[in-house]
C-alpha cells in the first residue's frame, strides 16, 4: 500500500487545534478536567490538543474494540482498557480521532454516564461524513472528511502510518 492524495496538511491540523484548544481552555476554565484518549489513535490528537489547552488537567485512556480481527464491525464493543481514575463529579472530554459511525463511541458514552461524571463532552479531529452514524453530539469538532480510509495523525493502516503529520487517503496497492 501507499500513501494517497493529503486530505488535511499539518499546519491546518495545528491551526484547528489551537482553535479547538483556546474553546477548550475558556469551557473549561475553573473546572476539573480530565481528558481521555481512546487508544490507540486519539494519542496523537490528544497529545497536540493537550499543548493548547492553558489549564491544568489530567489524561487517562481507554481501548476498546468492536471489530475483532475483522476490518468490519462486530456490533459487540469489548473495553479493553478501562479507566484508572473514577470519574463522579469530574469533568471529563473523551477525546477521539476520527468518528466514523459512531456505534462505538455511543456505546462508550453511555458506559461513562452511568459513572455520573459531572459533565461528559466529545472532541473529535475528524468526522467521516455521508454514513450512517450513531447520535452523538460532538462539542469540539475538528474537520469533516468524506467517507474514504484515511491515516496518518494517530490514524493507521495494519498499525502504521500513525506517525505522520499530515492525514491522507490510502493509496492502492503498488
Amino acid at each position: 500500500m501507499n500513501i494517497g492524495k493529503i486530505l488535511i496538511e499539518a499546519d491546518e491540523i495545528d491551526a484547528k487545534l489551537a482553535e479547538m484548544g483556546k474553546a477548550i481552555t475558556e469551557d473549561y476554565d475553573d473546572k476539573d478536567l480530565l481528558m481521555v484518549g481512546i487508544l490507540k489513535g486519539a494519542f496523537v490528537v490528544m497529545a497536540d490538543l493537550s499543548r493548547h489547552i492553558d489549564l491544568p488537567l489530567e489524561f487517562d485512556f481507554m481501548a476498546v474494540s468492536s471489530y475483532g480481527a475483522s476490518t468490519k464491525t462486530s456490533g459487540v464493543v469489548r473495553i479493553l482498557k478501562d479507566l484508572d481514575e473514577e470519574i463522579e463529579g469530574r469533568d471529563v472530554l473523551i477525546v477521539e480521532d476520527i468518528i466514523d459511525s459512531g456505534l462505538t463511541l455511543h456505546y462508550l458514552m453511555k458506559n461513562l454516564e452511568v459513572r455520573k461524571p459531572g459533565s461528559l463532552e466529545i472532541a473529535a479531529l475528524l468526522i467521516k461524513d455521508g454514513i450512517e452514524r450513531a447520535p452523538l453530539d460532538v462539542k469540539y469538532e475538528g474537520f469533516h472528511i468524506p467517507p474514504e480510509f484515511v491515516i496518518g495523525y494517530g490514524l493507521d493502516y495494519d498499525g502504521k502510518y500513525r506517525n505522520l503529520p499530515y492525514v491522507a487517503v490510502m493509496g492502492d496497492e503498488e
